[in-house]
């Protein structure tokens, strides 16, 4: 229903988000799917999408499905602005009596009869949106975060979960785990070959992304990843952006933290919006691993990164958005390769996952538990920063804290 997903500008060269800048539950165990969706769907058959949002990221996927992934056909779309699905409907040949806007475009799109929704606005509707595409019967494509607060994780997670019974896929969309070297060193380190892992460490850095002064709603906000800035629409810096890093530290962990503490704090000058954009935060998991992440969206020359180590009794691994995948240690190592050009490969890779799903009837949705487990841990690392206090894993989850925003005013 919403906008303008991932964009903006990274320092030095072509990067993720400068590369987007140019471009009802079934009864008895029975599904309530279609019936050309129950057994999954025939080779030549196209799998017909409901689109939700068309900003930077969402007009890349929709760019992608149209050029490279003729499996897809989009025929209903949506975004809360009308001069933004006005020229997607045109572009992607969707009828006019398919093409919605405002708040409650996503529910037209979903009553016009789709087989799957792809779900690319800001994260704190993905908790609404997803719930009523699974209890509709649709499969489901969406984006991390999954949410801003810890009661949006949950109803994610009951929804995937619901998907998975009914037979339906769900795919939360990260990059960084469908790189091959990324894969491989992981495998390494769950082999041994770091020994007893004792510390990792995780680092994002960007830009900060516009943050001009707030007006009477939030409609202005809901554009050009402006709302991220704000921490009941986006999450924040950490929730939306530093998540890549820290999947990735849960990803070699192999787990998820119990606990973190640390400290964040404002730097950027004439911010408007609540999220904090200097961060360092201590997590700490069950079996003694100690993750260290750090992360900054200032408006200076350093370059983006975006990158995980992790330091053993008998060796040291790397993993990254960018940069080497590799493993050097005293009982062998990987050597890995350069990890390139991941956004919009890892994408792709993810929207050809999803079709052989889909076509194969494989219902597996194995990136649900860690699409939440990541959000919480940041959203975790999140409080225990503004805090500046241990928080714990279980603290947090008893908390239940929900992030309200104010719809006052927007188009319905």
């Amino acid at each position: 229903m919403i906008v303008n997903d991932e964009t903006g500008g990274r320092k030095g060269h072509m990067n993720r988000r400068q590369f987007l800048a140019g471009s009802a539950a079934a009864a008895a165990g029975v599904s309530i799917m279609k019936p050309s969706t129950a057994k999954g769907f025939e080779a030549n058959s196209r799998i017909e999408v409901g689109f939700v949002g068309f900003g930077g990221r969402g007009s890349l996927i929709a760019g992608m499905m149209a050029n490279n992934h003729k499996g897809y056909k989009i025929v209903s779309v949506a975004d809360y602005f009308d001069h933004v699905v006005g020229p997607a409907g045109e572009k992607y040949n969707v009828a006019k009596d398919r093409c919605f806007s405002g708040l409650s475009g996503y529910k037209k799109v979903i009553d016009s009869k789709v087989d799957v929704m792809f779900l690319e606005t800001p994260p704190c509707f993905f908790p609404e949106h997803v719930a009523a595409s699974v209890d509709a019967g649709c499969h489901t494509y969406f984006a991390k975060p999954v949410a801003c607060d810890v009661p949006g994780c949950l109803s994610i997670l009951e929804s995937g979960k619901k998907a998975t019974k009914n037979g339906q896929v769900f795919l939360i969309d990260f990059q960084l785990p469908t790189d091959e070297f990324n894969i491989e060193t992981v495998k390494r380190c769950h082999e041994g070959l770091l020994g007893k892992i004792g510390m990792l460490s995780s680092i994002y850095c960007d830009n900060a992304f516009s943050d001009p002064p707030k007006t009477a709603n939030i409609e202005s906000r809901l554009r050009h990843l402006i709302w991220v800035n704000d921490i009941e629409l986006g999450g924040g810096m950490l929730v939306n952006a530093g998540i890549h890093a820290v999947d990735a530290g849960l990803w070699i962990a192999g787990n998820r933290p119990v606990s973190a503490m640390g400290s964040s704090r404002q730097v950027n000058g004439d911010h408007h919006g609540n999220t904090r954009d200097v961060y360092s935060i201590t997590y700490q998991y069950e079996n003694g691993i100690i993750h260290n992440h750090r992360g900054e969206h200032l408006r200076n020359k350093y370059d983006f990164t975006c990158r995980c180590m992790a330091w053993g009794a008998k060796g040291y691994a790397e993993i990254g958005y960018q940069g080497k995948a590799w493993v050097n240690g005293n009982l062998g190592g990987y050597r890995g390769g350069e990890v390139g050009s991941l956004y919009a490969a890892g994408i792709d890779r993810n929207l050809s996952k999803f079709e052989k799903a889909l076509r194969g009837g494989n219902y597996e949705n194995d990136t649900l538990q860690r699409g939440v487990d990541s959000t919480l841990a940041t959203i975790l690392g999140r409080e225990a920063g503004v805090r500046n206090e241990v928080l714990t894993w279980d603290q947090i989850i008893k908390e239940n804290k929900k992030l309200e925003f104010d719809t006052t005013g927007l188009k319905v």
